[in-house]
């Protein structure tokens, strides 16, 4: 049985094609979850972008009764928190449901100014999907802690209306 013998063009096609999927992972992938910098936006849908350590603050989006559909990625045996500034008395209306696994979560608020760690939960259990209105007791932080316990990530779609300022991923 002879070796087989691979030609230079077929070498350097796979040279190429294989830099070419390289770049894409760094550019999609790897720098929004190392370095916080997402030019293509992916980053920020899957959740990558939480993952990078940095001390920058994140862009607030004020909204005012208008829908915003939010994509998190919770990683596989992780955590992650994402919140909304409200006013005392502001209202939001949402749902979420994850792509199909059951996740621990604890709905909460954290009232603004607070510095002894105190939170109130409104809602905790462990579910796929969730619908509801909210209505902030209290000036500050409200949002949800999601838990994965898999060993796989768990996308998470959010969707929410109301009065409210984004705050996003907190790290």
């Amino acid at each position: 049985m002879t070796p087989h013998v691979v030609s230079t063009k077929t070498l350097l096609k796979s040279t190429v094609a294989a830099s070419v999927v390289a770049i894409i992972v760094f550019v999609c992938f790897i720098l929004p979850a190392e370095y916080n910098i997402d030019p293509t936006h992916i980053g920020h849908k899957l959740g990558l972008t939480a993952l990078a350590h940095h001390d920058e603050a994140e862009t607030s989006v004020k909204a005012q009764s208008q829908q915003q559909v939010i994509e998190v990625t919770v990683p596989a045996g992780r955590g992650i928190e994402y919140k909304f500034q409200m006013a005392q008395y502001d209202k939001m209306t949402y749902e979420w449901l994850s792509d199909g696994a059951s996740l621990y979560f604890d709905l909460h608020g954290e009232p603004q100014g607070d510095t002894t760690g105190y939170f109130e939960s409104y809602a905790i259990a462990t579910l796929s999907e969730m619908k509801g209105s909210f209505t902030a007791p209290f000036n500050g932080s409200h949002g949800w802690y999601w838990k994965n316990t898999s060993n796989k990530p768990v996308a998470i779609q959010l969707t929410v209306e109301g009065q409210y300022e984004v705050i996003g991923l907190k790290q």
